[in-house]
Formats: C-alpha cells, structure tokens, sequence
C-alpha cells in the first residue's frame, strides 16, 4: 500500500507532523467526522490541535499505533498517553479486526501488580500533567489503589523499608550489617512513603487521604502526612494556591480522629492561616479541631495578636471560641481533669492579657466566667489577674468594677491571697463591698434551699437534729449580718471584717456538704428499708 503524506497536523503549537490522511483516519473517529465521508485526494490539507493531551510525544505514539496496523508495545512509560490519546481520537472502534487502542491499555491495567513502585510515581505523574478535558481517571483509580496498597503493605511488613526495594517485585527487607548507616538515609517504618507522594496534586492527595480513612489507615500517621505535605508545598505556591492548600488540608484533617491530630501542629496551620484569609467554613473547622485539644495548647499557642484594625494586643474572640468548642466539643468526653487544666491555661492567659490597657472589661469578664465554677480548685490567679486589670484600668465605672468584683470565689482564696485582699485598697470601694454580700446573699439562699430539701424528706425524729438544724441557721444569719455591719467609710473596718467573714463563709460550706451527704444518705436507705419508723441519724453533732 503507498503511504503518502497528504494531511499536515499541528499539535499544541509543539510540532507538525505529515502524515497519511486514509491511515491516521481509519483509527479515529475525530478524524472520520472531520473529513466526512470524502475520500478525495485534495492535498494540503491542515487540521490544528490546541488541546491534545500529552503533546507531541502522545500524538507520536497515537500515529505509530495506526502506521503498525493496529499495534503497540504498551507499557507503564506509555500507557497513559496512549489511553488519553485513544480518548481524544476516539479510538473505540476496531479496524480490520485488530484490537482498538482503548482495549490494549485497558488490557495492560490488568498487570499493574507487576509494576514497580517507580513506574506507578511515573503514570501518576503523567496523568496529572495531561488536560483536564481528557479522563484519564480509569488508569488513576487503578493506580492510586495499587500505591495504596503497597503503603500498607510495606510498612507492615519491612521495619527497615528502603524505597530501593519498591522497585522490586516482591518485599525486600534491607536489614543486614549495615543497617544502622542504612536506617540514617532511609524512611522510618511509617513514613518511608511520604517524599513520594510530594508529586501528587492536591486533588490527588485529597483523593488519597479519604480513600485511606476509609481503608482505616492509621489516623496519626495521615495527619503527619498532611502537614508534611502541607509544609513542602507551601513556599513555592502562590497567594490563591496557598489559600487552598490551607484549607484543603483542614478539610482533611477534619475528618480524621482529631485526638490523632497534634494540637502544636493544629496552631501551626492556624498561624499560617490568619495570614491568607481562608473560607469562613475552614476556619470553623479548625477552630473547633483546637478547642476540643485546648487542654494540650500551651499559654504561647493562644497568645494570637488580634486582627488587624482592633485596639486591643491579643485575638481573645478567638480564645473564647475555643473555650465554647472545648466545652461543646461532641468528639471527646470534657473530663474534670481536662476542665481543670484549661481552667490553669485560662487563669495563666488572663494574668498575660490583663495589663493591656485597650482590653475592655466585657472581655475580662468574658474569660473569667466562660468557665464553670468547679474548673477551679483555686481563685489566686483569677485575684491576681483581676488586681492587675484593676490598676491598669482605674478608670472603670462603679458598675463595671461591681461585676469584675464578683467573678471572684472569696471561698477558693488561699490564706495569702486572702490576707492581701483585705489590705488591697482596689478591694476597699462601695462596690467591692456591695460584690461581696451579694455573694452573702447567694449563700444564704442556697443555704435555705438545702433547709428545705431536707424539710421535705420529712419532720425531724431526734432532738439533736432539731438542734443541727438551728444552728446552721443561726450561723447563716450571722454571716449575712456579719456582712451588713460594714461601714463604707472605713476601710480599715472592712478589711477587718473581710478576713472574719471568709473563715465563716469556709465553716459554712463544711455544714452545707456535711448535710448534703447525710441527706443523700438518709433517702438511700429509706428506699431500701421501705420503712418510715426508722428514726434519722444526726445531720452535725
């Protein structure tokens, strides 16, 4: 058969090639629609190509498949280009009865098992950089799930794995007399894998990781991943491919175990991605990542400088976000052990941020109250963080000043801070004096409140719990009169009176549990004995 040249093809601006108008038709149907039904011998003819995946090479390829009749050596080097070709051309039909080109590399794929770990890099590789319009998802699919299997495969089996040995069909333990020099220079067990997959895409990646999670791959170890890759990406992209790396990574991360996340990587991501503006929904999501560890971060992990345009030095919208994510957080049980370490990070923060003189007093009292009651064993620091916001702010309002006095447990003080709280002149104005009978006053009616959980258990059956009963409230009636005989105008009276009435206050609380208990214990029993005639054991002696 006489092979001409009478079609002239140019292939992305790259390369023209000559070639045979009849043979190059008869195996694409992109071709066939194009020249129609003619089989004239009009010469010069030119069809131009502005997106043939792969370029030059894969058309080089796609014209020696059709010059062969129908035959090429397909191999790991080729077959995506020729897949992608074979779809660009329409290549789905078969000719003189030999095998179409989408059949050979499909056929191929079956082999994949006896690619090397080298070569499946390569196709994945070249996947990435042909057009988006071509699907070359078939062979990355079968790519992807091979170069997931052997992760798990491999870092099961070799606890000295090298990538030398991926290249090899089968798994090559590398552990001989030279294996300490050989350790320093190869992977670890668990991420020999990770420079590697540097070359994926970020799509890819994405790809990578939800097919990993689901597979159940060792959670700790994707999220090493992520931020490794993260890192490596990062300072050669630009603004907008920063942007989205930042936030595809969180998305990542987000469907992971968060516990398997570090809290110092998460505040790694969080810094960076302050700076670059990411989406509303990313930025919630690693919010909620960090509040649910907030009892790992360290005091320099939240002191965040605040946004741009704000007077203030330190982000404390952004603490309290993280103190409602910890509080709220559905992923992991909020332990008394945890509440209290956040509550030491708290009372360390507030102690940093109190001498800002833009910090307004919504916020303090903000930070000081988002916590529960019994987060805190101890109110000293809470004291020496709200004695120093006072002298920084002397300026505040009585009504201000009233309700930063009553963030404070006088009953959690220590001896010390006490003590120094009765000489502290900040403490000695009409409105720390109002604070602390309000707190009088809350006393006395949970002191009330408990009288009448017991009135309603039923009647005193002994003398002596009659006489209990009295005295406790002969007791809370003092404190609150105790309270009400201070005089304003002498502070020297009130700091006196303040020491008094914060050892009754502690004598108080002693009678309120001891009879919370007795109580608690007086019904158990009667529920067991089911019986009314059994008298009631003294609540105090």
């Amino acid at each position: 058969m006489a092979v001409g040249c009478d079609l002239e093809v140019d292939v992305n601006g790259e390369e023209t090639f000559m070639v045979d108008k009849k043979i190059i038709s008869s195996y694409s149907g992109r071709l066939r629609k194009l020249f129609g039904k003619s089989t004239g011998s009009a010469r010069n003819i030119k069809v131009i190509f502005n997106d043939f995946p792969g370029g030059a090479e894969s058309f080089e390829l796609f014209s020696r498949f059709c010059y062969n009749n129908g035959r090429i050596d397909t191999t790991p080097c080729n077959i995506s280009l020729l897949h992608c070709a074979a779809q660009f051309m329409e290549m789905n039909n078969s000719v003189s009865g030999s095998q179409n080109l989408m059949e050979q590399t499909e056929k191929s794929l079956q082999e994949i098992n006896d690619w090397t770990w080298s070569e499946l890099l390569m196709i994945i590789k070249q996947c990435q950089g042909l057009f988006p319009s071509v699907d070359s998802s078939p062979i990355l699919e079968k790519c992807m799930d091979s170069i997931i299997g052997r992760i798990s495969l491999y870092s099961e089996s070799s606890p000295c794995l090298s990538t030398s040995s991926l290249d090899s069909s089968g798994i090559r333990v590398s552990c001989d007399s030279r294996s300490t020099e050989s350790l320093k220079s190869s992977f670890s067990r668990a991420t020999w894998w990770f420079e590697d997959l540097l070359v994926l895409s970020l799509d890819l990646v994405e790809m990578v990781i939800k097919s990993m999670v689901l597979q159940k791959f060792d959670n700790a170890i994707i999220s090493k991943f992520l931020m490794y890759y993260q890192k490596s990406k990062f300072y050669t992209a630009t603004l907008d491919e920063k942007r989205k790396l930042v936030e595809t990574v969180i998305d990542m991360l987000y469907i992971l175990d968060w516990n398997s996340v570090l809290c110092k990587s998460l505040f790694e991501i969080l810094r960076v991605a302050l700076s670059l503006n990411i989406s509303k929904c990313s930025r919630n999501k690693l919010e909620s990542m960090i509040g649910s560890q907030l009892d790992q971060a360290a005091l320099d992990n939240l002191l965040i400088p605040s946004p741009h345009g704000m007077a203030h030095l330190y982000d404390i919208n952004l603490v309290l976000r993280f103190l409602k994510a910890f509080l709220h957080d559905g992923k992991s049980q909020v332990t008394s052990m945890r509440l209290k370490k956040v509550a030491r990070l708290m009372d360390l923060y507030m102690g940093e941020v109190a001498p800002d003189p833009c910090l307004k007093p919504s916020k303090f009292l903000a930070l000081a109250v988002a916590l529960p009651d019994s987060a805190r064993d101890s109110y000293d620091e809470i004291y020496h963080a709200t004695d120093i916001y006072l002298e920084v702010h002397s300026g505040l309002s009585e009504e201000e000043k009233m309700k930063i006095y009553c963030v404070l447990n006088c009953e959690k003080l220590s001896a010390e801070a006490r003590n120094h709280l009765s000489q502290n002149k900040k403490f000695s104005s009409k409105s720390a004096v109002k604070a602390l009978k309000s707190q009088q006053l809350k006393l006395k009616s949970l002191l009330q409140g408990t009288n009448n959980l017991k009135g309603n258990g039923g009647s005193p059956s002994s003398l002596g719990e009659m006489r209990s009963r009295g005295k406790t409230n002969e007791a809370g009636e003092q404190i609150v009169l105790y309270a009400s005989k201070f005089e304003l105008s002498d502070s020297e009276k009130l700091r006196a009176h303040l020491q008094g009435m914060q050892c009754r206050v502690m004598e108080l609380e002693k009678v309120c549990r001891k009879m919370q208990t007795q109580i608690t214990k007086i019904m158990k029993s009667r529920v067991s004995s089911h019986s009314n005639a059994r008298s009631l054991p003294k609540l105090c002696s």
